[in-house]
């Protein structure tokens, strides 16, 4: 059977990519208690780091919402190997903490960032709605555009 959360992905569209492994000495998630704390993650998809740059120079707002968007895709592939593959023991998303790759001129690192903020909304309603920061970085390993750690709630 599968599950509310797993449902709610299909109806909008949405496969969860392979969660990546990590990029160095440290482990993509850990589980304590029951709290799970995901480890920094970038904007992935099928063909690699698919968002590098700067934003303010190399991409707008919205070209930054999509790799937030993308990156948070990567954060639930991460909460789901967390979970056993069972994303409805995921009670709520706590905190996100995004990283924008930008251009000392550029502010707008929450509107970049609401594209990651979105999709949990949409993906979980309520249990979406988390505790953020959203903050502007001079670089970000690899070039890549965002960076998006979390912290979950689950059963």
């Amino acid at each position: 059977m599968t599950g509310k959360i797993e449902a709610r992905l299909k109806e909008l569209g949405i496969e969860l990519p392979a969660p990546s492994a990590p990029a160095g000495t440290y482990v993509p998630y850990v589980v304590t208690g029951n709290l799970v704390f995901i480890s920094g993650q970038g904007p992935v998809g099928p063909k690699g780091l698919e968002y590098q740059g700067k934003l303010g120079k190399d991409h707008d707002i919205e070209a930054g919402r999509a790799a937030a968007r993308l990156t948070i895709l990567n954060v639930l592939a991460q909460i789901k190997a967390a979970c056993g593959g069972d994303l409805d023991r995921v009670k709520r998303c706590v905190k996100l903490l995004g990283f924008v790759n930008s251009t000392p001129d550029f502010d707008q690192q929450p509107a970049v960032i609401n594209g990651a903020s979105d999709l949990l909304v949409e993906i979980f309603g309520d249990a979406g709605r988390h505790a953020r920061s959203a903050v502007a970085a001079p670089a970000l390993p690899f070039q890549m555009t965002v960076e998006i750690e979390a912290i979950f709630e689950i059963v």
